[in-house]
């Protein structure tokens, strides 16, 4: 949902789309960034690995 907020789309629809009532859910549960974690998960398996790996666009 973060990217779909990333991408311009509102609250309402995200909370229509994924079955809530309220757009304060919407808020307080899909709202969070996920890039950041996405991004710091994929350098820490580039350690791993020894290798570059494509974080997703």
């Amino acid at each position: 949902m973060s990217w779909m907020s990333d991408e311009g789309a509102s609250e309402e629809l995200i909370a229509d789309l994924v079955g809530h009532v309220k757009t304060s859910t919407t808020r307080t549960v899909c709202r969070h960034q996920l890039r950041p974690v996405i991004t710091k998960g994929v350098e820490l398996l580039e350690g791993v690995f020894g290798e570059t790996l494509s974080a997703p666009d």
